[in-house]
């Protein structure tokens, strides 16, 4: 420390002697500036959004009584290390406080809140909204600020399953799927596998992504539990759903459809049906598989999926639970078939088979305003070729013909039998099919249907279906 003006010890030269107590208090702040360096008189920190208030200081005790004493004789400077900035001087050195004083001391104090560090936003990746259904769509669509966690095994994604509910069906979507956007009818939803093109759409849900369909009523369109018996049931038109070349077959490729493996899984709690087929494309191969619950029109499908998702398809599957979803069967009436069997061959020459159908209520509430009909469907012959041939009703000791048909819409519940039962009621209904010559050989379903017509819908009481073989003459 440097004196602006020195005093001399004991009282020679030009100026005044120095005290003892002067003295004293000279060398106690020489050692107090040897503690300070440039670290504590670097630059103070920027404010933050807030600005906060110096607290001052009320009461600094020193232990030296002769401190006013210097104060008064004259003015003490403290100079920083050579380092430190110049042109804005650091903070001026504090001598640390003592206790403060209690409130009964210093009465005119207000107690200051201690600064605490301002709050700042963390980011936590993508938020889940309340809502599973819009938590689900943001997953398609909302970059994450932290990477999912994979399988190092699979290089699939990890972490927890994301709650859908798509047409009263409820679901489960694994980590790292995405919902594709829906089709225009509604009924089918795509959940693309974390392997699909960024830019893939429903459409593309074969063979990169796994198809949840749900219908309100019996559909003849693809996917129906018919489907599960044909040889081509994974597909609803002439398709190559290979892993990273889908595609439309090109002239020549051919593709091999075989007869599928057929199990009987429980789905949600409820019977269900599997079939799986091995196909192959050229000389390319996939594996096909579905799933059915036919008396809740629910379906699930996977054509062309690479193995490597195999698990995420079965997660799906599994958690299934279609409870919320309106079934379009009431299962009050059972159906039975006689004089026609599946596998049974029908000639192509006009010769009648007859075969009769019983209806019977077995629920406890009386059916009414029912139609009784009789329809085919899957049939294997070229695409878009009807089954040709007629259906005949016995009514009395006359036989009405009628056009085989599919049940393709609600209009085809018109030529239906009407029928009303009581619980326990049963009725049986005689029917003879012919086949034409223009029938091509293969194969198609024949269901016997009891339904009631509501409004622009209607539902299923009951039906048995039955594969039939063409054969030529």
């Amino acid at each position: 420390m440097t004196d602006k003006f020195p005093r001399r010890i004991g009282g020679d030269g030009d100026g005044p002697a120095e005290t003892p107590t002067e003295r004293l208090l000279r060398e106690a702040m020489t050692a107090r500036t040897s503690l300070i360096t440039a670290h504590d008189l670097r630059p103070a920190a920027p404010p933050n959004r807030r600005v906060r208030r110096l607290r001052p200081v009320y009461a600094v005790t020193v232990p030296l009584l002769g401190l006013a004493a210097a104060m008064a004789v004259g003015v003490v400077t403290l100079h920083g290390n050579p380092v430190a900035d110049h042109e804005h001087p650091p903070p001026a050195a504090t001598v640390p406080a003592s206790p403060s004083p209690s409130p009964a001391a210093t009465p005119t104090e207000t107690p200051t809140p201690t600064a605490t560090p301002s709050e700042t936003a963390t980011p936590t990746g993508t938020e889940t909204p309340d809502d599973p259904e819009t938590a689900a769509a943001l997953a398609d669509d909302t970059p994450s600020s932290s990477p999912t966690p994979t399988n190092k095994a699979t290089g699939t994604a990890t972490g927890p399953a994301t709650p859908y509910t798509f047409r009263g069906v409820k679901l489960k979507i694994p980590a790292g799927w995405r919902i594709a956007p829906q089709d225009q009818a509604g009924y089918h939803l795509c959940l693309l596998s974390p392997g699909a093109p960024q830019d893939a759409t429903y459409r593309d849900c074969q063979p990169y992504g796994v198809d949840v369909t749900v219908f309100d009523t019996d559909s003849m369109s693809w996917p129906s539990a018919s489907d599960l018996d044909r040889a081509g049931g994974w597909a609803h038109q002439p398709f190559c759903p290979v892993w990273g070349n889908p595609h439309v077959p090109a002239a020549g490729e051919q593709v091999s459809s075989h007869a599928p493996t057929r199990t009987t899984p429980t789905v949600s709690g409820r019977p269900a049906r599997k079939s799986q087929w091995q196909d192959s494309c050229g000389t390319s191969s996939f594996t096909a598989q579905m799933w059915a619950l036919p008396k809740d029109q629910v379906f699930v499908s996977a054509v062309g999926l690479k193995d490597d998702y195999q698990q995420g398809l079965m997660s799906i599957v599994n958690s299934l639970d279609v409870s919320g979803h309106v079934a379009p069967y009431s299962d009050s009436v059972g159906v039975s078939v006689s004089g026609l069997r599946s596998g049974q061959q029908v000639p192509n020459d006009g010769t009648p088979v007859e075969f009769s159908v019983t209806f019977k209520n077995t629920g406890s509430a009386k059916v009414s305003g029912a139609k009784a009909v009789v329809f085919y469907g899957s049939y294997t012959a070229p695409s878009g070729q009807p089954l040709e041939g007629t259906l005949e009703r016995q009514e009395g000791a006359d036989w009405k013909s009628m056009e085989l048909r599919t049940l393709d819409s609600y209009s085809s519940l018109t030529t239906g039998l009407p029928v009303d039962l009581d619980p326990g009621q049963s009725i049986t209904v005689n029917y003879r099919l012919k086949l034409a010559a223009q029938a091509i050989p293969g194969s198609f379903s024949l269901t016997a249907r009891l339904a009631t017509p509501t409004g622009e819908s209607f539902t299923v009481s009951g039906d048995t279906a039955l594969q039939v073989q063409v054969t030529a003459k």
